[in-house]
């Protein structure tokens, strides 16, 4: 066993020093074990370990190639690491015209002597009786309109994902997802102890045969989806395929997390909770629609989970700031969200023509309404010495390891957040990546 573990870290510090470099293949295993007068066997363990450690990706097909940063710079670091960047591609807050002269008013009279020792106490994580409505109000569509009762609150959505999950999964559990996912996703289900099951999914989303035949090979405890506007691939599920995947959910007993943080640009997507109400746990939040500094997550789960829901959120140190909570109610009660909302639709709009103009004749999968696009590299490119050579133009991107389930089965392709960066900022980084897709890796053109 320590063979394979030393030989491991002889290679984990050639790519640390650059003797190996981001975006080198490594030799075949066979070739590897022949060099190193070790079995085969053996070559794929030490393999199996840097692929655990995040240093090499593993591509069907392909070969084993040196990722361009560590997988921690993928998920718990991803935000650092993209901080760095002159133009954020990777980052993806939306921020409307006028949004600080819209929010300030409801700042300010929290802030006055006679309000502010109230709103600075501890809030449960059921709320107020004026948020709950606040969130109904701001989560209710036609055909599906939560109970105020079963609304909780936490501070942010990544919290409310993590709340639920701890409550319906232990430690070894297993959860399906979508072949690709939210990164911090991952990152929550390793801090968790819980397993990611990658489901198979088609143009109208994850398929039910693919989740039941998951769920036989080993009981799922629970399915985690973004039918709305899926990150990265903008997809929503057809309602077709979501009433099929509640009835499978129900067959199943399975409940399931829907992550709805970007449903506010697609207000006529109907949710899986309309199909399957009694297992749909929904998150949401203010990030998107609001701003991220001053923020609150959404949660609706079934009348028979909200105690358990609910203790997850305490337990994990998870509950809304009472301030928060009272700047959402006024937010929403102004019609400040809505409006802000309105501004981010347009907005959004205006950044997917810049979009479409400077990657036109790419392979571009996005939606008119989505504030990220993923784009499908040209040979002989791979996403991270792409998302590597981006970085050296003072450019993040993601690249799409980021967001595979599966290390071995890792797309060709770079997600492209449009929110975060001016349009002009936006319109210049599209034209300079574009020329650097259509040098190649090499620094030549095609």
């Amino acid at each position: 066993m320590g063979d394979f573990l030393g030989i491991a870290d002889r290679i984990a510090d050639d790519i640390a020093s650059g003797r190996l470099r981001p975006g080198q293949q490594l030799p075949p295993q066979r070739w590897f074990a022949r060099r190193h007068r070790i079995a085969p066997s053996t070559a794929g363990r030490v393999y199996g370990e840097l692929v655990r450690r995040g240093l090499v990706v593993g591509e069907v097909g392909r070969g084993t190639f040196v990722r361009a940063a560590p997988a921690a710079a993928q998920g718990r670091a991803l935000i650092e690491a993209a901080t760095a960047a002159p133009v954020n591609l990777e980052l993806n807050y939306p921020s409307a015209p006028g949004q600080s002269e819209l929010l300030a008013p409801a700042l300010a009279a929290l802030t006055r002597p006679d309000v502010l020792a109230d709103v600075m106490r501890p809030a449960a994580a059921a709320g107020t009786a004026s948020a709950r409505e606040a969130a109904v109000g701001l989560l209710a569509l036609p055909g599906w309109r939560p109970d105020p009762a079963q609304v909780l609150f936490t501070g942010n959505a990544r919290q409310a994902i993590a709340a639920v999950l701890a409550s319906l999964v232990r430690p070894g559990g297993r959860v399906g997802v979508e072949e690709l996912t939210y990164p911090l996703v991952k990152e929550i289900a390793g801090r968790l102890g819980v397993v990611l099951v990658p489901l198979a999914g088609d143009e109208e989303g994850v398929r039910p045969d693919a989740l039941a035949a998951a769920h036989r090979a080993a009981p799922l405890s629970a399915l985690y989806l973004q039918p709305t506007l899926h990150n990265p691939t903008s997809l929503t599920v057809s309602e077709r395929r979501l009433r099929r995947l509640g009835e499978q959910a129900a067959d199943l007993g399975l409940p399931v997390v829907e992550d709805r943080i970007w449903s506010f640009l697609h207000p006529d997507a109907v949710p899986l909770a309309a199909y399957a109400p009694g297992l749909t746990h929904v998150v949401d939040g203010l990030s998107k629609r609001v701003a991220p500094g001053l923020t609150v997550g959404f949660l609706v789960v079934p009348e028979q989970r909200v105690e358990a829901v609910g203790a997850a959120v305490r337990s994990g140190g998870w509950s809304a700031g009472r301030f928060a909570l009272e700047a959402a109610v006024r937010w929403a009660e102004e019609g400040v969200v809505r409006r802000l909302v309105e501004e981010k639709r347009a907005d959004v709009a205006r950044r997917q023509r810049i979009l479409h103009h400077r990657l036109d004749g790419f392979v571009v999968r996005t939606d008119p309404r989505a504030y990220f696009a993923w784009w499908e590299l040209p040979a002989p490119w791979r996403a991270d010495t792409f998302a590597a050579a981006a970085a050296a133009h003072g450019i993040a991107v993601t690249p799409g390891t980021a967001f595979a389930v599966d290390p071995h089965r890792t797309p060709n392709a770079v997600r492209l957040g449009l929110a975060s960066a001016s349009p002009e900022e936006l319109a210049w980084a599209l034209r300079v990546l574009v020329g650097v897709a259509e040098r190649g890796p090499s620094g030549r053109s095609g």
